[in-house]
């Protein structure tokens, strides 16, 4: 269960944490090494309600340093954590799932709060991203290896699955808590650490879940998450020790990112080119 302290300011503030959400400042926080810590950036993104052009939060452009040190949390980290047992990381993914299953109506109005969808279409996004994180609660089999006995005469062959190392994640707009859930479960639950940058339209849903994963259990420095746009896509693509990238988003940007990312050695899935119609209506803020 999350904290009564946690519910009652998730509640008053559209349902973001309390930790990750400053409700004085209406500042987003980066999450770095287990624990959410306001940023000391100049340069913030004003988050404003789709419905009632409100401001809802300030996402900041986190800094070189933020980042620099959200990298090296996972680093650290990366070296416990891949030797953690299967079973004691399956464990964390069965109580994160109970967690997200019973904050699901704080996690939809916090996306229609942010994203603007109606609230049923946000639990939608909560439930499709829930059944990633199920999936991943079969990691017992997920993870196993396999052998060839007799493959040629006094000879055995056999393969194991070990982890990674540093991964990244790079999130959109339309599905605020379904795609970070398609990244950050499967790569932890396999022994790998994590830094999530979703996006700067609407990261409140990723700040929750992030506060759920490690109420759950996992420990500090496995997923870290940084803020803002170009800079921030950029440094991941170029940072030596992230050794992998997951995306979702637009054909141009999803594109930069394997080349610039591949460029560095890095494993990268794109997914793009994915498109939805919508109605722009005469009172819309057309620059929000």
């Amino acid at each position: 269960m999350l904290s009564k302290k946690f519910l009652t300011h998730a509640v008053a503030n559209a349902k973001l944490a309390t930790r990750c959400m400053s409700t004085e400042m209406y500042k987003t926080h980066n999450l770095i090494n287990g624990e959410f810590v306001e940023s000391s950036t100049s340069e913030w993104v004003d988050l404003h309600n789709p419905a009632t052009n409100e401001l809802v939060t300030r996402v900041p452009k986190s800094t070189p340093e933020e980042m620099e040190a959200a990298v090296a949390a996972a680093r650290e980290a990366q070296k416990t954590w891949a030797n953690t047992s299967v079973m004691t990381r399956q464990g964390i993914m069965f109580k994160f799932q109970h967690l997200i299953k019973e904050n699901m109506d704080a996690l939809a109005r916090n996306i229609t709060l942010e994203q603007g969808k109606t609230l049923v279409d946000a639990e939608g996004d909560v439930i499709r991203g829930l059944q990633i994180v199920e999936h991943a609660c079969s990691v017992t089999s997920l993870q196993m290896g396999e052998t060839m006995p007799g493959v040629t005469k006094d000879m055995d062959t056999y393969s194991i699955r070990v982890p990674l190392g540093v991964c990244a994640g790079i999130t959109p707009f339309n599905f605020p808590a379904m795609i970070p859930l398609w990244m950050f479960p499967l790569a932890n639950v396999c022994g790998n650490t994590y830094v999530l940058k979703p996006s700067e339209r609407d990261p409140g849903a990723a700040m929750m879940l992030a506060k759920m994963a490690m109420e759950a259990g996992l420990p500090k420095g496995v997923l870290n998450i940084i803020h803002g746009t170009h800079d921030s896509v950029n440094f991941i693509c170029d940072h030596p020790d992230i050794r992998a990238i997951s995306f979702v988003g637009s054909n141009q940007a999803g594109q930069h990112i394997y080349e610039r990312g591949s460029k560095n050695g890095k494993r990268g899935q794109c997914n793009m080119a994915a498109k939805k119609h919508g109605v722009v209506v005469p009172d819309a803020n057309k620059e929000n």
